[in-house]
């Protein structure tokens, strides 16, 4: 069950992030998104290259996501991003709340399920 449950946070969370950053790509070069983007997230990117960044970040760790490689590191990149998109929508634009909301419980149980890839982070005194 686990398992299961564990192979579906993945998979949501790989998808959504590889196809939210390329659609990215699409408001980067000037084209129209295929998924509308909330105008509240993008008056935040006033430098194109923090843009071009964290779209790059979400295809990166999307793939790494769905090809089930190097899991604990790609949450660990996408930490800030996922704090970001639920503060955002639950401060600026509540347009996409329910998303922001289920990938921060799709994040938080991935992050429970790789918890002993973590642990020595938060050690007092490292080795």
């Amino acid at each position: 069950m686990n398992s299961i449950v564990m192979q579906i946070s993945r998979f949501f969370l790989g998808i959504v992030f590889l196809v939210a950053g390329i659609n990215g790509y699409f408001v980067i070069f000037g084209l129209e998104p295929f998924i509308p983007t909330s105008p509240e997230a993008m008056a935040l990117f006033e430098f194109d290259y923090l843009l071009v960044a964290e779209k790059t970040l979400e295809v990166v760790c999307g793939l790494l996501l769905l090809l089930n490689r190097f899991v604990p590191l790609s949450l660990a990149l996408l930490a800030p991003i996922i704090v970001n998109i639920l503060l955002l929508h639950l401060f600026l634009d509540r347009s996409f709340l329910i998303l922001a909301i289920l990938l921060s419980i799709a994040y938080g149980y991935l992050l429970f399920f790789y918890r002993e890839n973590f642990k020595r982070i938060f050690e007092r005194k490292p080795s």
